[in-house]
């Protein structure tokens, strides 16, 4: 069985464990500001009709708290790390939101919503899909102890799982797969109207590929010391 261990919050301050936050906080930052960006320069490049497009493609995302969350009920990471990462991701959302309605001159930061015609049932089930799909394939290329390190294997795998997610869900959906890259543009945006299905629906995902790999494929673990996987 899984091993699901709550830890300390003492733990969870030791130095290393900030300069993992910090680390968390500027990468969330850094890659929100790019994925929201490019969903703004879209934005702006079809309302001036610079470009005509036939698809939804404009996501480019990391999946921090989902992953987090599959990590720690998997036994890589204990609870309360996760939470403290957690908050490190959702600021980092924030704070990148805030610098992009700055440096584009107030313009509106797109949030994530189900697709017309669709309810809330459809949107969640298909992100508990696409989400689960993710985080398993990070448990399979490069958090299972038993496979090793697979190289270049694991992110070439995942960032194909998530090209392969947003092609699917993003028309529908979204295609968050990522409670932080939704919560910032919400949050600034100031439309929290649909925050909820984006916290419900990859946390469930991300939650069930942790329990089903850690207890299937990987059985059992030893006590784990907090480690750094990077999505």
């Amino acid at each position: 069985m899984v091993k699901i261990e709550v830890g300390s919050v003492g733990d969870s301050f030791s130095v290393s464990s900030l300069k993992a936050y910090l680390s968390e906080f500027i990468a969330t930052l850094l890659f929100i500001f790019a994925g929201v960006g490019s969903a703004i320069a879209f934005d702006k490049l079809t309302s001036d009709g610079a470009l005509d497009p036939a698809g939804h493609l404009k996501c480019l995302d990391r999946h921090y708290p989902t992953v987090t969350l599959g990590l720690a009920i998997g036994g890589n990471i204990t609870l309360i790390t996760g939470f403290f990462y957690w908050i490190a991701q959702c600021l980092g959302s924030i704070v990148a939101c805030l610098l992009l309605v700055f440096v584009t001159n107030g313009k509106s930061v797109p949030t994530h919503g189900v697709a017309a015609g669709l309810g809330a049932v459809e949107g969640i089930v298909m992100e508990i899909v696409v989400t689960f799909a993710l985080v398993y394939t990070v448990y399979a290329t490069a958090a299972d102890p038993k496979k090793g390190s697979l190289g270049t294997i694991a992110p070439i795998a995942i960032g194909f799982i998530v090209g392969a997610n947003i092609l699917a869900a993003g028309p529908f959906s979204g295609g968050s797969m990522n409670p932080a890259r939704s919560f910032g543009p919400a949050v600034v945006s100031g439309d929290l109207s649909q925050i909820w299905i984006y916290w419900v629906e990859p946390l469930v995902g991300g939650a069930l590929a942790g329990l089903i790999y850690g207890d299937v494929f990987i059985g059992s673990y030893e006590a784990v010391e907090t480690r750094e996987i990077r999505v």
